[in-house]
């Protein structure tokens, strides 16, 4: 007992060697034993060993510690050592207590979510909030509040809500709202966040010549004026934890930086962002800049220097770990690696490189981050689902491929010993391989029930509440009726996708026929079922068959919009393949639905896009059920618009116009071709 004990000791001690294959069968087999008697904590999410160890007693009984109950053998997560989260340091504004510690800045809800096309609903960036407190990140990014009514609303949830969950181990994420350097801008920020137990605001202004000169209009002098204005405006307010960004800092004059970033921290700023905004630099380069600013920046020992890094020239996850070599302890990412044109340093990557190499080749540091990585599976899927944006194959850690083997090379290594071609365990970021990649895997068909499925969501890294559960088990259902041979593993991912969105529908295609044919018009009857619970159904004429279903849903659904993308793929081989279709739609200007967004940095006004995803064995269906998806999801927003326009309008003595959103349809129950039946 006693030797099992210590082995506890030492994982605990080590989080990176459980990402380890070579660590896996040793490891997994002492913590086993070690943590029968092991205190487990009930949090958000799945169960999770505490920090602290409990031996076992004579008699088998777990020995409870802290005030905490303990769990019996077998409870969920008991004997998985991926469910270890190592303890990190007490959060302090401007100072981490341990100088090995790295943390980890999320921007993916706002800097990913400025990818084109990756426009998220509130309800999305509440899931993914929470998701990446499951993961344990530091400090959680939720948005630009000033950019729109919507997004402020999103962002000061997410501080309500996700900033007040406390976990039993203390820990709670930051909820950071970004705002340009002006007062308007860093009130809004400070009125979404502030109800968080640790809210921060982060401010930004742009310090290389090309910006100041061509962007902003304006002298080194006025920067620097401005910067100093935005950051004590900051803490007038009551925020102590305060980030300034100088943007483009990978091309700025490094003696400009030496003096603006000093002006910030005397100001009050506790956090100092290095970004490089266009992917400019080397490694070297770039931890060089870090270093020098480390060293010359005034007052640069009370406060933390943080990396933000783009991707232009696939540097951004190497630019941020030789920030890290040099001194920087935050790193800023997003899950996927999604941003800005070619995309920010991605999470999985820094967080992985840092859980196997961080002890050893960061001089003489120990680097360690506090992330859980057994979420990062899921928590990947559920950005790539949400934002319509999916991971190449050959994506380094949640890439398709990246445990996927086919060489009979590697084939025959793998069978040997797994460490021969894999650094990591899959399951160490939460991706189960389950038995059906040997070949010995449950075949899912129609008469396969509820527990089949969930079990095997579950080992595809899928962790749904029943809902959700409940909504994908249907469309099994329905899907497996038609395919014969049963459903493979990405059949199943692609009902998971085409439910993702679809919870809360607030339409629903109910029944679709259509002829079309070498001699005659498409023509297509869609019948939809409404909020109001009423059913309708339109015939209707197209140039194809889908264009005649998406002209019947305009007409029931009364949305006036352009396709801007549209494409297919078969999720796997066949004549019976099941079919996922993405679109992209935008309102049209001037239309009942024209909804518009603020790009955080240019401040350039945009139409949003919405994305809709559906998948079905039959290619019509599927292109309705994402078109629908991407309705749906552009009406839940005019929806909220108009709840904000209507609150606003009470508040400021309305004259009491009608400003309720149409969303139960303008025509009658049966249209055809525009005349009621």
């Amino acid at each position: 007992m006693k030797l099992s004990i210590a082995v506890a000791a030492l994982f605990a001690a080590s989080g990176a060697e459980a990402f380890a294959p070579s660590s896996r069968h040793v490891v997994s087999t002492s913590i086993d034993k070690a943590t029968k008697g092991g205190v487990l904590v009930r949090r958000r999410g799945p169960m999770y060993m505490s920090t602290t160890e409990a031996p076992a007693t004579a008699n088998g009984e777990s020995v409870t510690t802290n005030g905490a109950s303990s769990a019996s053998e077998g409870s969920d997560g008991n004997n998985n050592p991926y469910l270890q989260r190592r303890p990190r340091p007490e959060y302090i504004p401007g100072r981490i207590p341990d100088s090995n510690y790295v943390r980890i800045f999320d921007t993916t809800l706002r800097d990913g979510e400025q990818s084109p096309g990756a426009t998220l609903t509130s309800s999305e960036k509440l899931e993914i909030a929470r998701n990446l407190a499951k993961l344990g990140v530091d400090v959680i990014e939720a948005g630009f509040p000033i950019a729109s009514p919507d997004d402020f609303n999103a962002v000061k949830q997410i501080a309500d809500t996700v900033g007040n969950e406390v976990y039993d181990d203390g820990y709670v994420p930051v909820i950071c709202g970004l705002s340009r350097a002006n007062e308007k801008d860093i009130t809004v920020a400070w009125d979404a966040i502030k109800n968080a137990v640790r809210p921060r605001i982060h401010t930004f202004i742009a310090t290389s010549k090309i910006h100041m000169d061509n962007k902003l209009k304006k002298t080194p002098d006025e920067v620097v004026d401005i910067a100093v204005n935005a950051v004590r405006f900051a803490k007038s307010l009551g925020c102590d934890d305060i980030e300034f960004s100088p943007e483009d800092a990978g091309r700025s004059d490094p003696d400009f930086l030496y003096r603006v970033l000093g002006a910030a921290i005397e100001a009050g700023a506790t956090t100092l962002n290095i970004p490089d905004t266009t992917g400019w630099n080397m490694p070297w380069e770039f931890g060089d800049v870090i270093k020098k600013l480390r060293d010359n920046v005034p007052g640069a020992e009370n406060v933390i220097f943080s990396t933000h890094c783009h991707n232009d020239l696939g540097l951004a996850t190497a630019n941020s770990l030789a920030g890290a070599l040099n001194g920087a302890r935050q790193l800023e990412c997003t899950i996927n690696g999604i941003g800005e044109r070619a995309g920010n340093a991605s999470l999985e990557e820094i967080v992985m490189s840092l859980a196997l190499k961080g002890r050893e080749k960061f001089d003489n540091n120990a680097l360690y981050t506090g992330i859980n990585p057994v979420h990062i599976t899921s928590t990947s899927k559920m950005v790539a689902e949400y934002t319509g944006m999916k991971c190449q194959p050959h994506k380094a850690i949640v890439g398709a491929n990246a445990f996927q083997h086919e060489s009979g090379i590697h084939q025959d290594g793998m069978i040997k010993n797994k460490s021969t071609y894999e650094i990591m365990t899959p399951e160490s970021i939460g991706l189960m391989r389950g038995e059906s990649q040997s070949g010995a895997g449950i075949v899912l068909g129609k008469h396969s029930g509820r527990n089949a499925v969930s079990t095997r969501l579950r080992e595809l890294g899928y962790d749904l509440d029943a809902d959700k559960l409940n909504a994908v088990f249907a469309r099994f259902k329905e899907v497996a009726e038609k395919k014969k041979g049963g459903l493979e593993d990405e059949d199943l991912e692609a009902l998971v996708l085409d439910q993702a969105g679809n919870i809360n529908d607030l339409w629903d295609v109910t029944g679709l026929q259509v002829a079309t044919g070498m001699s005659g018009i498409p023509t297509a009857t869609v019948t939809m079922m409404g909020p109001d619970g009423v059913q309708r159904y339109v015939a209707s004429t197209g140039t194809g068959p889908v264009d005649a279903v998406y002209k019947a849903i305009d007409q029931i659904m009364g949305v006036s919009v352009e396709l801007e993308d549209y494409s297919m793929q078969s999720v796997n081989e066949g004549i019976e393949a099941l079919a996922t279709t993405r679109v992209v739609i935008i309102p049209k200007v001037g239309g009942p639905n024209d909804s518009q967004s603020t790009h955080a940095q240019s401040g350039i006004t945009n139409d949003r896009k919405f994305t809709g995803l559906g998948s079905d064995t039959d290619i019509v269906v599927a292109s309705a059920r994402a078109y629908v998806s991407a309705l749906n999801k552009l009406l839940t927003f005019t929806l909220r618009r108009k709840q904000q326009q209507t609150e606003e309008g009470e508040d400021g003595g309305d004259d009491g116009e009608d400003l309720e959103p149409q969303l139960v349809g303008r025509t009658p129950v049966g249209v055809c071709d525009g005349e009621i039946c």
